[in-house]
């Protein structure tokens, strides 16, 4: 039992870890100017290594000592967590464009006609040869570490399982199983949550002091602490970790029944059987097709799992911190709901075969149908002058007409929100030339914009962005979204039945095997990465960073919703 105490903590330190990059990665994004195709590939990069091993050790299983390849394994995770967290260390402060002058910059970003644009601003006078290297460095460190997590997290579940299998009685072992099954579907949802607390946080909080942060984390240029979560994690991971290496090799079985079965190693008959085994499985046309149909729902939710916060960030205009907390306490226990009433319902009405996968093509019918509506559900995209919005009378592009006699550089990024409800890049694009801040030097609003139509002689601009103005959507599309989730996730249960009951007893867990592996490599790896490349291609504004393109700014949101 302390066993399985261990194991569920280490499972779900495990998932804080993995779980804990989708939460932030629309943070690390803005932060590292990655674009989404980039970071769904790192989101997925830790399937690499666990895909490569996962073979053999499933093949090496009996001949080793579990538990202490267990703590190694969760010892090498750790150490992934720590690795993804070092980039916040080895780069400098985060810097951004800002109006009012600073200890980091006396930069402004303000119109100040015929003034010399010296150095122009931040995004083209950091461009060092440093600067790229450094950009070279992050993502190594990043993909580095995600293989480290794939490596380290192989032999966790399947040694923990079969270790429980051998020594728990034959009536405790369900349950342990099922404890254990609980926690590695709670532990996407705390890692969240954990997310949406560290995200409050200023990215930089131990670099500078809080009175000098001029960002509320409403603003978008606003990044979290990232890398406070990975800490938080990977020591977790650690304190895990150390129990397992004083678990014996072999524990007397729990008492409960008389049957002691031994165990004998099988790998001679697997690798000579191996070809016959694989081919038998893959022309079984239910087992193919159940395989199927799973990796094309995995694909989606591996996907889902991780653009979903920034969807709903870009949607309805939220912070990364809330976007967290509605997919953490909303979306991932709907799921665990849907798990559960499947499993119950079979459990109840003892289906038989045909019965289990009627049930599937049920859930996953009403699902479409809930989920039909939520192509609908959203917002149009903000008006953003000069590049979703031109406005004939004043401009034809930003650069000429009204702002051109304030030479603004072209990569400034600091929105604000005209009074005639159109947004612009920077207070410059606006050509506003006073700006009025807070006691606490904050940004109050900006004045003189010749570029602001409205009542006097110029209008004037609040800083941040205008918003989508349509939160009265956003309840609904979390309901759905929800509803949708508890449907298709019914089917999960059944599915696995449907391959468990329609294959021959001696290849269970080959086949099951075989099921993860093409789960991996079909869907958990290419998800993310075409989800990502799909969101890219609906970018309406890159930010560039030493001629390259690097996070996007703006969105066309009707065409990101529909994709």
């Amino acid at each position: 039992q302390f066993f399985v105490f261990c194991h569920g903590l280490l499972q779900l330190s495990q998932l804080l870890v993995s779980g804990y990059l989708k939460s932030s990665i629309s943070t690390i994004e803005r932060r590292y100017g990655l674009s989404s195709q980039t970071s769904g590939l790192l989101a997925s990069f830790n399937e690499v290594g666990n895909t490569l091993l996962i073979v053999l050790v499933s093949y090496f299983g009996s001949r080793v000592h579990r538990p202490r390849l267990i703590g190694c394994g969760a010892l090498l995770v750790s150490l992934a967590g720590f690795l993804m967290s070092l980039p916040h260390f080895i780069t400098g402060p985060y810097e951004y464009d800002q109006s009012v002058a600073s200890t980091f910059s006396n930069t402004t970003d303000l119109c100040q006609p015929g003034a010399p644009r010296a150095g122009a601003n931040l995004s083209d006078a950091s461009c060092t040869p440093h600067a790229s290297r450094e950009n070279h460095e992050v993502l190594l460190v990043m993909f580095l570490a995600q293989v480290l997590l794939g490596i380290g997290g192989v032999p966790i579940q399947p040694f923990g399982i079969s270790y429980i299998d051998d020594f728990a009685s034959e009536r405790n072992s369900p349950l342990y199983l099922g404890i254990l099954f609980s926690v590695t579907v709670i532990g996407p949802g705390v890692a969240f949550m954990l997310g949406s607390a560290m995200l409050r946080f200023y990215v930089d909080i131990d670099k500078v002091s809080a009175a000098e942060v001029q960002l509320t984390n409403k603003d978008p240029r606003w990044v979290g602490a990232w890398w406070l979560g990975f800490l938080v994690a990977a020591s977790l991971v650690a304190l895990s970790a150390l129990p397992y290496f004083f678990f014996p090799r072999e524990m007397p079985k729990e008492v409960g029944e008389l049957s002691a079965h031994t165990h004998t190693p099988r790998s001679t008959v697997v690798f000579s059987g191996f070809p016959v085994v694989l081919l038998r499985n893959l022309r079984h046309p239910v087992y193919l097709l159940v395989v199927l149909a799973q990796v094309n729902i995995s694909a989606m939710v591996a996907g889902l799992a991780t653009f979903m916060g920034k969807f709903l960030e870009r949607q309805f205009s939220l912070t990364a911190s809330l976007a967290n907390m509605i997919i953490g306490a909303v979306n991932i226990p709907g799921a665990m709901v849907g798990i559960v009433v499947g499993g119950a319902i079979l459990k109840r009405f003892q289906m038989s075969l045909r019965q289990c996968s009627a049930l599937c093509v049920l859930g996953m019918l009403l699902c479409l149908l809930t989920a039909l509506p939520l192509l609908f559900l959203g917002c149009p995209t903000q008006k953003v002058a000069g590049v979703t919005h031109w406005d004939s009378s004043a401009f034809g592009h930003p650069a000429e007409g009204c702002s051109a006699q304030c030479r603004c550089p072209e990569q400034g990024f600091n929105p604000i929100c005209g009074s005639d409800g159109v947004e612009y890049t920077s207070p410059c694009s606006a050509g506003c030339s006073s700006v009025s801040t807070r006691p606490d030097s904050s940004v109050l609003n900006y004045t003189r914009c010749s570029c602001i139509g409205g009542p006097g002689p110029a209008g004037f601009a609040r800083p941040g962005t205008c918003g989508t103005d349509c939160s009265h959507l956003f309840v609904p599309f979390v309901v759905l979204s929800c509803l949708a989730g508890i449907l298709a996730s019914m089917s999960h249960t059944p599915s696995f039945m449907l391959i468990l009951r329609s294959i021959q007893p001696e290849d269970k867990s080959f086949a099951v095997g075989i099921q993860f592996m093409l789960l991996r490599v079909l869907a958990w790896m290419p998800g993310p990465v075409l989800y990502g490349s799909a969101i890219d291609t609906t970018c309406v504004l890159w930010e560039r960073r030493c001629d390259r393109r690097a996070a996007c700014r703006y969105y066309d949101n009707t065409l990101f919703r529909q994709r």
